[in-house]
């Protein structure tokens, strides 16, 4: 009886421990991409610029950032926050010009907004990841000599044996060598979940476009999707789609304070791809003219139609807000 009762205790025990893993999110307002290092093992091999560690079981992690360009110091922060939400950190320059990683904000997984196609996934490990691969190659000489081939690696290692046979001659030689390697993975709309796939750094960046003309409204290649009527460069590679929006829209705008706003705003703004005419609609939900211009910069590197975004200037009441925007979009394209 009392076997019969632990069982269900012990499967409750799991779901509800399962249950207070957290995700994190790591991205640069600039665009530099970076790997992450969580307690000395990294996280991501290929670096990206917006990245999603899921499944974390701990409510703290020493944190290493790894950024791409050498010339960048690397960063070290003990990082803490509150299991069973997904809580997002912004690497940015501080006033004395130097990388920092910054809280943005924590809410309820269950609320988190789905991952798009700029954000890299990683399923959080605390070893590094080992590769198997097995190759074979036999060659026979019907005339009694034969020549052997084998090469296994396995979760041990590499091992490789030759075989020589030349009348009842033969000899053996074996090397084992180990071999380990880390996972990552990015968001697809059309397939979920991808192995060892990454953004081409054109896609987010915008750097380049798409010259297909026989593509319509609304259509989708592998690259990106094509605006009609567009001709500038691309930001990010699908904007969200209106109903989205509209939604996202309602979220903003059920919270009664500016700064509650701006937080969701940057959340929603943080992991999706929109157009400049939809981050013009976000900024007219504010009443500051300082909390518009936040965020028009935190916009725009993840605007897709970024040639048409002198539209957002439209939500300014100021000039010298239009000039401090325009200096920030110059040095954010350097």
């Amino acid at each position: 009886m009392k076997k019969a009762l632990l069982l269900p205790i012990l499967l409750l025990t799991v779901i509800a421990l399962k249950a207070q893993n957290s995700n994190l999110i790591f991205f640069t307002e600039q665009g530099e991409r970076f790997s992450i290092v969580l307690n000395g093992i990294l996280q991501n091999e290929t670096p990206a610029t917006n990245i999603k560690v899921t499944d974390l079981p701990a409510p703290n992690y020493k944190l290493k950032v790894i950024f791409e360009d050498q010339k960048i110091p690397d960063i070290d922060k003990n990082l803490f926050f509150n299991q069973g939400n997904e809580t997002s950190f912004a690497i940015r320059k501080n006033n004395k010009n130097q990388y920092v990683v910054r809280l943005l904000n924590e809410i309820p997984i269950e609320e988190a907004p789905r991952p798009v196609a700029t954000q890299s996934i990683i399923v959080y490990h605390p070893e590094p990841i080992r590769t198997t691969t097995t190759t074979t190659t036999t060659i026979n000489n019907p005339g009694g000599a034969g020549i052997g081939l084998n090469v296994n690696d396995g979760a041990g290692g590499t091992n490789m044996n030759i075989n020589l046979n030349m009348g009842g001659i033969g000899t053996q030689t074996t090397t084992t060598t180990t071999t380990t390697s880390s996972s990552s993975e990015s968001y697809s709309e059309s397939n979920g979940y991808r192995e060892g796939g990454r953004n081409d750094d054109r896609e987010y960046r915008g750097e380049g476009r798409n010259d297909d003309r026989e593509h319509r409204h609304g259509e989708r290649d592998d690259r990106r999707y094509v605006m009609e009527g567009y001709n500038g460069t691309y930001g990010c590679p699908y904007p969200m789609s209106p109903a989205d929006f509209n939604q996202a829209k309602q979220s903003i705008k059920s919270k009664s304070f500016e700064d509650s706003k701006l937080t969701i705003a940057k959340q929603i703004i943080n992991t999706n791809c929109l157009l400049s005419s939809q981050v013009k609609e976000i900024m007219l939900i504010f009443s500051f003219e300082d909390t518009r211009l936040e965020l028009a910069k935190f916009a725009y590197g993840y605007t897709l139609d970024i040639g048409n975004y002198y539209k957002v200037n439209d939500a300014f009441t100021f000039e010298s807000s239009i000039d401090d925007l325009n200096d920030y979009i110059a040095g954010f394209r350097r």
